[in-house]
């Protein structure tokens, strides 16, 4: 008798996942999506709705939602059934009713990847020409519409371009691209932005506090950050993440994630580039036996990388970045503070590169241990710049070899009392002096100097610019700076309104046309240019 139910007893609800139980019924629910909000408001206050709206993004960013909550607004007529339409639906009419359970006769779906010939486009125009039975609009909203046949487009066109004034249609697609410009000049068109780490993680732990989950901050940011801006895709790991434990932490989402610990994965980093082989692979064999695969290992690298290099070009907007942890911010700074942007470069370019040997070789785990020793021995290698410098210096600096942190952790307290010490000759001219920031490879001062900085007055020191358009506030004081740490002498940077001369650049250009009309001036070249009509004269360095 236990596995009978009494009489009176209900049989127990089954359960919905969370994506669908907090599937968006309304505009307010609907995260992320602003521009979308505001412009369907104005239409729907003005009375100025399209008949055909084209919905794009990302899966499960909210496209059939967003068209089934268009379907609500436009058929909404309110508690009182005296209402018109509105961007605030009630929820409680019967046409919002009917709609949100999906049993509207008027709000018809249908999925344009299984229904992809002409023969389903003509059932919808036979439709179209019938009033709706009980709502305001007959809604035709078409999910991934790019996969229809060219011909079932074409079939379409004449009723998208003057359908009746009861008929609406919705198309939804992840490949805009694939639809014919004949379809989209025909409707409004929405794209649907990803949702932000921050706000998908402020979302996530909504719902958490709302199913009484208790989850750790990190966790929930690891979860959004999987999830890559789509709500469907975070809820469903969030889904799976309580099944599998409550509390949430963030050691069992890296755990279910497959991912690394960033804490572990910084230390290997360095081990790395100190060019310590054998206690680089000790590590990533703990993390292998831990569970990491190795291919996510070579992608949490690259992600570390390009974090740091993201740094140290604009390092007050990593910092202030809330989608990262404290703990990433802290070690992305500490590093970027050690390591050059050739070095940066070169590990990128490398752990690319090992990134498709892992993923295909027959042992991902050796290949991965193959890359990492490779760039473990890569740190011994100086950068070109590197080779450069030490060919300059006396012959003394020469014979020292270069150990790994000498040359990828360049500000250790040896080497910054070297570089207090080392000098270039300072600049007696405008032109040496920006051909000196080329050869320190400062790329965005040295073309900036080049082709926008007309000089106004230059001596040793002293150097006064007209640069158009204005560069950025700081830029005279980076320009100071460098030179101070080059030649170990002050320099007065000032920027000014005057003419001045012309840019280094239309210079060099102005000096080539001489040459050209110089050698085109020359008998045996003009007779040269005679016989070959359209022959050009270019100048060939070497």
């Amino acid at each position: 008798m236990s596995d009978l139910l009494l009489p009176n007893a209900q049989p127990p609800m089954p359960y919905r996942v969370l994506a669908r139980k907090y599937r968006p019924t309304n505009f307010d629910d609907l995260i992320g999506q602003d521009v979308l909000v505001r412009t369907l408001s104005n239409a729907i206050a003005s009375g100025r709705i399209a008949h055909a709206f084209v919905l794009t993004g990302i899966r499960g960013i909210g496209k059939t939602t967003t068209a089934r909550i268009i379907a609500r607004a436009l058929n909404c007529i309110g508690p009182d059934e005296l209402g018109g339409p509105t961007i605030t639906p009630c929820g409680v009419c019967t046409h919002c009713v009917s709609i949100g359970e999906d049993r509207n006769v008027d709000v018809i779906e249908m999925d344009a990847a299984s229904h992809t010939g002409v023969d389903d486009v003509r059932d919808i125009i036979d439709r179209v020409q019938y009033l709706p039975v009980s709502a305001r609009y007959k809604i035709f909203i078409i999910d991934e519409v790019h996969m229809l046949s060219k011909n079932a487009f074409n079939a379409l066109l004449n009723t998208l371009e003057e359908p009746p004034p009861h008929v609406k249609f919705i198309f939804a697609t992840t490949e805009s691209r694939k639809i014919p410009v004949t379809i989209l000049s025909r409707c409004q068109r929405f794209d649907l932005k990803r949702i932000t780490t921050e706000m998908l993680a402020s979302h996530l732990a909504n719902i958490c506090a709302k199913e009484s989950v208790q989850a750790e901050e990190e966790a929930l940011k690891l979860i959004a950050v999987a999830a890559e801006g789509s709500v469907r895709d975070s809820l469903s790991l969030l889904d799976q993440a309580i099944a599998r434990a409550n509390p949430i932490t963030t050691g069992d989402i890296r755990h279910m994630l497959g991912a690394v610990d960033n804490t572990a994965m910084f230390e290997l980093l360095r081990a790395l580039l100190s060019g310590e082989v054998a206690p680089a692979l000790d590590r990533m064999r703990a993390l292998y036996n831990a569970g990491s695969d190795p291919l996510a290992m070579v992608q949490e690298s690259l992600e570390l990388v390009h974090l740091i290099t993201r740094t140290k070009i604009n390092r007050e907007a990593v910092m202030t970045d809330v989608a990262l942890s404290e703990h990433d911010r802290t070690q992305a700074d500490q590093m970027a503070g050690h390591l050059s942007m050739p070095v940066l470069a070169r590990l990128w370019q490398m752990l690319l590169k090992g990134l498709q040997e892992v993923k295909f070789a027959p042992s991902p785990v050796a290949a991965l241990e193959m890359l990492l020793v490779r760039v473990a021995y890569a740190a011994e290698l100086p950068t070109p710049a590197d080779l450069v410098r030490k060919l300059q210096d006396a012959p003394v600096a020469m014979t020292q070899p270069a150990s790994p942190s000498a040359v990828l952790l360049p500000m250790t307290p040896k080497l910054a009392a070297v570089a207090t010490t080392a000098t270039v000759a300072s600049p007696q001219t405008f032109r040496a002096l920006v051909a000196l920031f080329e050869e320190k490879r400062e790329a965005l001062l040295a073309i900036t100097l080049r082709e926008h900085a007309r000089l106004v007055s230059f001596a040793p020191g002293h150097l006064s610019l007209n640069i158009s358009p204005a560069p950025a506030r700081d830029f005279a004081a980076k320009v100071a700076d460098h030179l101070k740490q080059w030649t170990g002498e002050e320099w007065k940077i000032s920027l000014s309104d005057a003419a001045g001369e012309a840019t280094l650049f239309e210079q060099d250009n102005a000096h080539k046309e001489q040459l050209k009309q110089q050698a085109a001036s020359h008998p045996l070249v003009a007779s040269v240019l005679e016989q070959f009509p359209g022959a050009q004269i270019m100048q060939v360095k070497g």
